[in-house]
């Protein structure tokens, strides 16, 4: 289970993403994230816990960004804690994403194999390091299409 939130604006985004979290958390979510896009970059910010704790981060009261995404958690794969909530990123690709992939464990062997090393015990890493990986060869949308 997890609650998602994305924005796409002209304005700062971090602020809204964080109020409404807060509205989807009602379920006893266990860990919580944000990510957003600014100047190129990719800033991310995780915590264990209900909304507030991350809503309390220095970081996130700075966080710049037009773009963004957020996500709470209810574990399922891996243990309720900052390194395994949601977003999951890489240099260029940020990712929530609410579901099981059930053959994450051959896609992870197959990622490990070409040098990626992941973060976290869930299984929704794989999607950031297969599409990082597709883009080296693919545009986005094909990136994303592929696997």
């Amino acid at each position: 289970m997890c609650g998602i939130i994305g924005i796409n604006s002209s304005k700062p985004v971090s602020a809204t993403i964080i109020n409404s979290l807060k509205k989807l958390e009602y379920r006893g979510y266990d860990s919580a994230g944000i990510a957003t896009l600014y100047d190129g970059s990719i800033n991310e910010i995780k915590s264990e816990g209900r909304v507030d704790n991350l809503e309390k981060s220095s970081l996130v009261k700075n966080m710049e960004g037009t773009v963004g995404i957020g996500h709470v958690r209810w574990a399922t794969h891996g243990l309720p804690n900052s390194i395994n909530a949601h977003p999951h990123s890489s240099q260029n690709v940020s990712v929530v994403h609410n579901g099981i992939i059930e053959n994450s464990t051959l896609l992870k062997k197959f990622l490990v194999g070409k040098g990626h090393k992941f973060k976290s015990q869930t299984d929704t890493e794989v999607i950031v390091h297969l599409i990082t990986e597709n883009l080296k060869t693919e545009n986005i949308v094909e990136s994303i299409k592929k696997h």
